[in-house]
């Protein structure tokens, strides 16, 4: 029998030790003192293999705890005895219980039942290298608390595992990247149908990964002079993780391309029609699509644009804009289409590794929304190599380079808030920027992206 030697609050009863408990109760207290996250009231409690029933009785009964469940059966190769979840009182304070457990000659170790969230931390070289300012934030290592803290909601286990899909309306993507390939979405029915049908009978034949509205063709990639699409798409959404150049905010997206800039750039009606192209997927076919990105803008105000945009926003479609790159106030000048007042709009001006807007950056206390990492930013490329193209990664400024760090939040939001709303979305960004000096006044804000605060 063993002698009771003293009462430990809420009338606990500890029982004198026959023998020392393995386990490591100190760093078991060391946590609970951190108050690191466990299961209210539960504990795992492994029995040691000579205990007997009488004995393993005993010390449950010193805590008040009984058993819930086996999580693993004795083995008497291996020496050990059984591993059981056991409920104690909520009245019984869980350090206590490890004490008197830890001290109990019929246990080999007590602990709290631990609550573990899914930890996705990059070991991608670029983010590793301190080389992608525009993914980190304070608690991150590498860290800077300019960046869009997208690491820290890798961290908590948000790496858009839910698969929405990224609407890239410029150049084309190199969706045969290394780093983009994984993510390379696909237009269902096209890519399930027959070759040279228009299996959807949106008049586009096998527009499987998009549509070349410049070209009038379904190559949504034509070399390396469609570097600048492809660069957005990786800040959006290179996948992470995987041990290869960058990471998108968006790990897991998958991303369709609409492409109508070209050599000349693009005109007003080809931008309708890619908007148009991803409303029509939504609208007919279900996809996800949550946002799309338009890095992007010059010329004037087009309402057979701001149409498309707000059928866009229709179907819940964001539509995320730059600001520009002429160190205008958008407020006295507008950008189109980033001056449009569409409730499914967010325009995004350009911070650096500093905080410090932008020189180039446009700004507008109303009219431009959020800052976000713009200055240095490295992505996916096309590049050439003995007449081949090849996956690269270059450093590129911009407007164009902010605009997917918000793009890519969007897709991160939607991923861990299945059914959210473009207008929610919105909400969600926007009330989580951080507050920013060079911002103060130069945005709605007055702050920058905080892909972490949702």
């Amino acid at each position: 029998m063993n002698n009771f030697r003293a009462v430990l609050g809420a009338g606990l009863i500890v029982a004198a030790a026959g023998a020392q408990a393995g386990g490591r109760p100190a760093e078991v207290l060391a946590g609970l003192s951190a108050g690191r996250d466990h299961v209210a009231g539960e504990m795992l409690v492994e029995f040691r293999p000579e205990a007997s029933a009488a004995a393993r009785a005993s010390a449950l009964r010193a805590i008040g705890g009984q058993l819930i469940s086996k999580v693993r059966a004795a083995s008497a190769r291996a020496g050990k005895g059984d591993l059981q979840r056991v409920r104690v009182p909520l009245a019984v304070a869980l350090n206590r219980a490890v004490e008197a457990l830890s001290a109990d000659a019929a246990i080999e170790f007590a602990e709290p039942n631990w609550i573990y969230q899914h930890a996705s931390v990059s070991n991608d070289p670029f983010y590793v290298n301190n080389q992608l300012f525009g993914m980190y934030g304070d608690a991150t290592t590498p860290a800077n608390a300019f960046g869009s803290q997208a690491g820290e909601a890798w961290a908590r286990g948000n790496t858009c595992q839910s698969r929405p899909y990224i609407g890239i309306i410029d150049e084309g993507v190199m969706l045969n990247h290394v780093d983009l390939a994984p993510n390379a979405g696909t237009n269902p029915i096209e890519a399930a149908g027959a070759a040279g049908v228009d299996d959807d009978g949106n008049g586009l034949v096998d527009d499987i990964t998009g549509w070349d509205f410049d070209g009038g063709n379904n190559s949504t990639f034509d070399g390396t002079t469609d570097d600048h699409g492809s660069h957005v798409s990786g800040t959006a959404a290179a996948r992470g993780g995987n041990g290869v150049g960058v990471a998108g905010v968006c790990w897991n997206a998958r991303l369709l391309s609409a492409k109508f800039l070209g050599r000349r750039g693009g005109t007003t009606a080809n931008a309708i029609a890619s908007v148009d192209y991803f409303t029509d997927l939504k609208n007919d076919q279900g996809l996800n699509i949550v946002v799309t990105n338009n890095s992007w803008g010059g010329g004037g105000f087009s309402q057979g644009l701001l149409d498309a945009i707000n059928r866009a926003g229709n179907a819940n479609i964001l539509f995320v804009a730059a600001a520009g790159n002429e160190s205008n106030n958008n407020d006295a000048s507008p950008s189109y289409p980033a001056s449009y007042n569409s409730d499914n709009i967010i325009s995004v001006a350009a911070i650096s590794s500093t905080g410090a807007l932008a020189s180039f950056s446009n700004f507008g206390a109303t009219s431009v929304d959020i800052g976000a990492p713009g200055v240095a930013v490295n992505s996916t490329i096309p590049a050439s190599s003995r007449g081949q193209v090849i996956s690269s990664y270059a450093s590129y400024n911009g407007t164009s380079m902010a605009t997917p760090h918000v793009a890519g939040a969007a897709a991160l939001y939607a991923s861990s808030h299945p059914g959210a709303t473009a207008p929610q979305i919105k909400a969600a960004i926007l009330t989580a920027a951080v507050p920013t000096p060079s911002l103060n006044g130069r945005v709605l804000t007055n702050g920058r992206l905080n892909a972490s605060g949702f």
